[in-house]
This record gives C-alpha cells, structure tokens and sequence, in this order.
C-alpha cells in the first residue's frame, strides 16, 4: 500500500512539473495579472485599458489559467454593468495573489535602490524650474548621465506615490503629509525693476516713491500661507498702503519678474528666482538697506520609503552642492 501510494505521488509530481512548464513563468505571470485586474474591475474591457492591452488578450490570458487549473475562475453574465463575478475559489485566492504582486513590486524597488540609472522623476513648480533649476541642471546631468531626469512642473502639490514622483523642490512652511522635508534655501523679498524704467522714474528714491507707479503683484501662492504681499513690503518699510495704487497682477513667480525685465513696473522680486536676473543686470535692486526675509522657504521634499534610492540621493545631494556655490 505504501509502494502504491509513492508511486501515485512520484506520478502526481510529474504531472504537476509537466504542468508547469507547458505554462513558462511569464505567461503564468501574466496570465495571474489579468486575473487580478479582471477580478477587481468585473471586466475584460475594463482590464484592459488598465494594462493597455486589448480584451481579447485579457480574456485568452484568463482562458489560458482556468485552463491550466481545470476549473472555471469566473462567472459569466452576458449583460449588466458587472459581467464577471469571481468564483468562491477564486475570491478566496485573490487576497494571496495581490499579497504576491506587492511583494514582487517591493523586490523590484529593491533592485532598482541599487542603481543610479532609469528615470528619476523631478516635480518643481513652473517658476523654479525656469529661473533656478533649468539653468543648472546640465552640471547634474554631466555628473549623473546615465540617470534621465523628467522635469514635472506644476503649482498642483502632486502626490507622489500614485504619480510616480521620486522628489520634488516645494516653497512653503516645510510640512507636507507623507513627505521629508529638508531645507534647501532661505530667502529675501524685495522691488526690482529695470534699469530702463528707473531712468524713466528717476524720482524714484525711497520706498514712498511708488505711490502712483505700476506694482506687480504676485499671485501664484496662497496669500494666507504668510507668503509676503506689496502690502506687507510696504507697511514694513514704513510706508502707508496706498489703496488707489496702479497694479499689474499675475499668477507665475517667472512672469512677474519678466515684467519687470520688460519695463512695465516694479516686482516684488524672490531672491531665489531673481539672483540671476540681478547678477546680469537685467534687474536692479531698489532700496537695498530695507531687508525683509521670507518666512517661507524652499525645501527638497521625498518620501521616506524611497530615501535610499540611489538617483535620489544624488539628485538631492547635487541640489544641496548648488545653493552651497550660490552662497559663495
């Protein structure tokens, strides 16, 4: 009885192996895959736009694994919204096999913590990118050449984990959910304004000048942030607010500042984004004795699981060397 019941085990794993290579692990992957997203959507169709593949393929992949198990996976209903309701066996099964997925998700980010190659993806409002981090980021890329950065710029804060942000340049009080945040930059608020328009307003010699002249105003961050306003500039400088005074208002931080570049006013400049812009002239500091610092700032901002990923630290260390070489 023994002797048969060996054999019937040795014949069983036989049976079992010859099973598993007609079905090679790719295709068994696969084949999981399309399971688990039809699973989760009740549909082929569905499925399949979520892997960017056809319906046909996501039902022959599904066929393939009921095929292979002998027993049907689905129920199927020929019309309603939910077309396919996961048996008993298989709803049981689910929960292991999105365990699985996970796992195999989390080794793949292991893996790629050890390279400094891929993609890193980069998001930085609009304004950073054009004034700060464009004008620098070939001495990163000459460091770093086999890590191709993708630049998202945007004033939305994104969310990291399911837009695939690897690390961002934020400008605010330092607390983002979910997010480190390490301090990048401090800075200071002040007039600017070309040189052509200062000849054209050559009275301009003390902060009660601007009454009557065009101010820029800033509207790309939230004004209840304590993100600094002419109207904080001017009660600083010890100045009352005119109320009637011209305006010209606009909602991205670079804008500003080429207006002022263009001679159609005077901007509140941010000295992060205006220190090229003064260190080439096109921009003069007006009153510089009256000093106001921000109390925003701009921080590098990552999530704490990704820390260890190799083209992140290198980005963020390659961030922290460049506003050293601004402070020299």
């Amino acid at each position: 009885m023994a002797r048969a019941y060996a054999i019937a085990n040795q014949l069983f794993c036989l049976f079992l192996k010859e099973k598993l290579y007609r079905m090679t692990t790719p295709i068994f992957l696969n084949a999981l895959r399309a399971f688990e997203v039809s699973a989760r959507h009740q549909s082929f169709s569905a499925a399949a736009a979520e892997l960017n593949v056809t319906p046909a393929a996501v039902g022959q992949l599904v066929r393939s694994l009921e095929e292979w198990l002998a027993f049907p996976l689905f129920h199927r209903s020929g019309g309603g919204r939910a077309r396919l309701i996961p048996t008993d066996i298989a709803t049981r099964a689910l929960p292991d096999i999105r365990a699985g997925f996970d796992r195999l998700n989390l080794g793949l980010a292991r893996l790629k913590e050890a390279s400094t190659g891929g993609v890193l993806t980069v998001t930085v409002s609009p304004a950073f990118a054009a004034k700060w981090l464009l004008p620098r980021i070939d001495r990163f890329q000459t460091a770093w050449p086999e890590t191709d950065v993708r630049l998202d710029t945007s004033l939305k804060l994104m969310d990291f984990a399911s837009q695939g942000i690897d690390i961002g340049v934020r400008y605010g009080a330092g607390h983002w959910p979910g997010l480190q945040a390490e301090k990048l930059m401090d800075e200071e608020v002040f007039p600017v304004c070309s040189r052509e328009f200062l000849e054209r307003h050559s009275g301009l010699r003390g902060p009660a000048d601007l009454a009557g002249l065009t101010l820029i105003d800033d509207l790309s961050v939230d004004r209840q942030s304590g993100f600094v306003t002419w109207d904080t500039w001017l009660e600083n400088a010890g100045v009352k607010v005119v109320a009637s005074r011209a305006g010209l208002k606009i909602n991205n931080s670079a804008a500003v500042l080429q207006a002022a570049v263009d001679g159609h006013g005077v901007a509140l400049a941010r000295s992060v984004l205006a220190r090229d812009d003064l260190n080439s002239g096109r921009l003069i500091r007006l009153f510089p004795e009256i000093t106001l610092p921000s109390s925003l700032a701009y921080f590098v901002v990552y999530r704490k699981e990704c820390a260890a990923l190799l083209r992140l630290v290198a980005f963020r260390e390659w961030l922290l060397s460049e506003t050293a070489r601004d402070r020299v």
